[in-house]
């Protein structure tokens, strides 16, 4: 049988948070606000992060998103982080204005 692990025991867990600000500048309602974050958030899901609209919820051109990895290597977690910031920034309909990285743990 094998021997659980508990935490802290050998196990590295790397926890990053990334912020980033979008200008939306043809957003015309928060409908087409919602629209552009939607696509964006559904396509961020397929990498396996977890994303959340966090900032400027009322305000129509402006979106601060909320984006966690979790992993057992600094390395992948970088990795996916980086790859998220490439899929907001390739699917958003406006522009990256300020990103921060954050690890947690």
């Amino acid at each position: 049988m094998a021997q659980a692990r508990h935490p802290g025991s050998d196990v590295s867990t790397f926890v990053a948070l990334l912020s980033v600000e979008v200008f939306l500048p043809d957003a015309q309602s928060l409908k087409d606000k919602r629209m552009s974050v939607r696509r964006v958030k559904d396509r961020l899901k397929a990498l396996g992060v977890g994303v959340a609209e966090v900032g400027h919820l009322d305000v129509w051109q402006r979106v601060a998103l909320g984006v966690v990895a979790i992993g057992n290597r600094r390395g992948h977690v970088d990795e996916v982080l980086a790859s998220a910031l490439t899929t907001i920034e390739s699917n958003v309909d406006g522009y990256v204005t300020a990103v921060q990285t954050e690890f947690l743990t």
